[in-house]
């Protein structure tokens, strides 16, 4: 049974369709990555599934409970963590995290126990005396992140958690990730920072204009994303005669001299061509260089260039929003 579910979702506000017909699909342990533009319809999913919305139309179900319906099951099970770090600022830390902890029904010794649990996972016990509004912005997050592992639930909803901050507090906010996923959490997180998301995330999916474009594995998006191969050739000179011979070569789809891609050899600049290889045509990449330099030209770069997450995301979403 999957821990998260959405059958046919969607959440209208007047004429607006903020989701369209969502359907997830979110085993337990796995850790799903969410991508889309601002506006697509990742927090209103997010918000739906912590129990803050109501959907429009559609179904949600946690672990089997359907959200709107059995609610009070739900909310214990499921940890919210928003971008930005909610009221509360003029308490010390461990104030803060008690407080939560009585709201959840934790009390005595055993209070005092998980509080100092979560501090130590969070890396936050150093600043238990301190105020929560003197603590920096990847310290409130974690501390976020703290106050909703205080009951032990078992999905994690996460919008944008890594948001605005220093590349520090990213890696510290990754491995406490990690360290959860470890823990057999189900994590469900979004995020603009395509490349961690990749390093963090078995499961991705992207939404556009609240429909979803892909889900399924890191490998299968880049996969997907693929079409073709593209080369990056850097020669000396005479790179536009250089990029014609390359054009006329079978399985060449397109050849473009690189915009702002020197390359300087023993002092003598050069130029780097793009050239686009079609998938299936059996073409071996080493007939590039060997047919260059046969024409008498210097090899200044030869590459395959990657696909990230990154590109994937570009290829596969035309920037759309609501």
């Amino acid at each position: 049974m999957p821990m998260i579910e959405t059958i046919n979702l969607t959440k209208r506000y007047g004429d607006l369709v903020a989701l369209n017909n969502l359907n997830l699909t979110i085993n337990e342990g796995d850790c799903f990555g969410f991508i889309g533009p601002n506006g697509a319809g990742k927090t209103t999913t997010i918000k739906i599934l912590a129990t803050l919305l109501k959907p429009s139309s559609g179904q949600a179900n946690i672990a089997g409970l359907t959200i709107g319906y059995q609610n009070r099951q739900i909310r214990p099970m499921v940890g919210y963590v928003p971008d930005f770090m909610g009221a509360y600022e003029d308490m010390v830390v461990t104030e803060y995290l008690e407080f939560f902890a009585a709201a959840y029904g934790i009390h005595g010794p055993q209070r005092r126990k998980v509080v100092a649990d979560v501090l130590e996972l969070t890396d936050l016990t150093y600043k238990a005396t301190a105020e929560v509004n003197s603590l920096s912005r990847g310290m409130q997050q974690r501390l976020s992140v703290a106050r909703v592992l205080l009951h032990d639930p078992k999905v994690l909803l996460m919008d944008e958690p890594a948001s605005g901050l220093d590349p520090r507090a990213r890696i510290e906010m990754r491995e406490l990730l990690k360290e959860l996923r470890r823990m057999g959490k189900t994590i469900l997180i979004s995020s603009h920072i395509l490349p961690e998301l990749a390093e963090l995330c078995n499961v991705v999916g992207i939404i556009e204009r609240g429909q979803l474009v892909f889900n399924g594995t890191v490998d299968e998006i880049l996969r997907r994303a693929k079409l073709g191969h593209i080369l990056h050739v850097g020669v000396t000179d005479r790179v536009e005669e250089a990029g014609a011979i390359l054009g006329k070569m079978p399985g060449v789809k397109g050849v473009k001299v690189a915009a702002d891609d020197p390359t300087v050899v023993n002092g003598k600049g050069g130029r780097v061509l793009h050239v686009t290889i079609e998938d299936g045509t059996g073409m071996a990449f080493t007939d590039i260089p060997n047919v260059l330099i046969n024409h008498g030209f210097r090899i200044t770069k030869f590459s395959e260039e990657p696909v990230n997450l990154e590109t994937a995301f570009m290829r596969l979403t035309k920037g759309l929003v609501q």
